[in-house]
């Protein structure tokens, strides 16, 4: 891994005790709990001041992945499991909103179904709220099914059937896949909350690409928050792509990753972005900025602009993040942390809100738990119910 950092000023070599061996055994057995640790760890251990953070070298971060702690590694159940397929990922991930789904909607309906009247449509919009599918996407099913069975009775099988075609006119979007440049490196920037999980997800896509085995640079413009830089350098040491950081504005180091994109033939350049800054318009100004230098270098670019979206936060946040999809002209929404510990029927307001299409979600902590996005596969999930 290239790290590239021109600010970065010459420094007497401090004596560090030997690194313990890392074998390969030792390598393959590091997990993301563990990154995480070695991340805070590092953070612990270093000046608290912006100016005395920098980005971390390649030695430093194998030494983290090696010194992982043996009771660390046993502790892991999840490796002993079998591997789960795209969908049953996806069925984990809307588990909550399909539990709600599997006990008070079916126990509303009943083994032989339910007059369908004013009561019964009351019952379930109100159920529905639950899933955390929003106002909107309860009163379509809700209006669905009364249009469709009012007076007579619907069975559980019918009902799904006509939730599923709701949702489905919902959620439908153009496509999932990302705009590729025709010729040269295909820049994407990143933006999103601090805390929505923005520098994970920048890892896992670039994982995705380093698996089809594309040359990647990772632009380490976060640098605003605090241990943002080291962090994305871990990440880019474990998954074997180039970065570039240094100095302390963001849309310098921008334009200088695109730069070494540019000219050392990767084919991806991943940007990440601040988070938060002084004020709301501040923040603003910058990512125009960004996108600014970013088309200096090559005028078509930003090919995309993600814009991370914790689906475990609540209003407050979705309504901070508008701002960011306004400001920085996102192209699509990577949902982190639908690994079931939110309810899947998030996904449905996110896409009506910011009316983006929604093109990856995160789906667990290692790195591959990241894919992209399938309506027809999400809704299949969401109602894979008992019937």
């Amino acid at each position: 891994m290239a790290i590239w950092n021109p600010f970065q000023r010459k420094k007497k070599p401090e004596p560090q005790a030997p690194a313990p061996p890392q074998t390969a055994e030792a390598d393959d057995a590091v997990d993301v709990d563990a990154m995480a640790d070695a991340v805070e760890q590092l953070v612990a251990a270093s000046p608290s001041t912006e100016e005395s953070s920098g980005p971390i070298s390649t030695d430093q971060t194998k030494s983290i992945s090696a010194s992982e702690p043996a009771e660390k590694k046993g502790a892991q159940p999840e490796k002993s499991k079998k591997k789960l397929g795209i969908f049953g990922r996806f069925k984990q991930a809307v588990k909550k909103t399909v539990a709600v789904l599997n006990t008070d909607i079916r126990d509303l309906v009943g083994v032989e179904g339910r007059l369908v009247d004013e009561e019964f449509l009351n019952e379930l919009f109100a159920h529905l709220i639950k899933t955390d599918m929003g106002v909107a996407a309860a009163t379509k099913i809700r209006d669905a099914v009364g249009s469709e069975h009012r007076a007579r009775k619907v069975t559980m099988q019918q009902l799904v059937h006509s939730a599923k075609r709701a949702i489905l006119e919902i959620m439908e979007q153009e496509s999932a896949d990302l705009t590729m440049a025709a010729a040269g490196p295909t820049v994407i920037m990143v933006v999103g909350v601090n805390g929505s999980g923005k520098t994970t997800s920048i890892a896992k896509l670039a994982h995705r690409f380093r698996a089809q085995g594309k040359k990647v640079v990772l632009g380490a413009g976060d640098t605003f928050r605090a241990a943002a830089v080291e962090q994305l350098t871990i990440w880019a040491g474990r998954i074997g792509a180039d970065i570039v950081t240094g100095g302390k504005d963001p849309a310098s180091v921008a334009y200088k990753a695109v730069d070494f994109a540019k000219n050392n033939n990767c084919e991806i350049c991943i940007v990440d972005t601040a988070g938060r800054l002084q004020t709301q318009r501040n923040l603003m100004d910058e990512l125009t900025k960004i996108r600014n230098v970013i088309a200096k270098v090559i005028p078509e670019a930003p090919h995309e602009v993600l814009l991370v979206l914790d689906a475990t936060a609540g209003q407050n946040a979705l309504s901070q993040a508008k701002g960011f999809s306004d400001a920085a002209g996102c192209t699509g929404i990577v949902l982190a942390k639908l690994d079931g510990t939110a309810k899947g029927g998030v996904a449905i307001p996110i896409r009506q809100e910011f009316g983006l299409p929604v093109k990856f979600i995160g789906l667990g902590e290692t790195p591959d738990a990241f894919e992209q996005f399938d309506v027809g596969m999400f809704v299949d999930a969401l109602f894979d119910i008992e019937r």
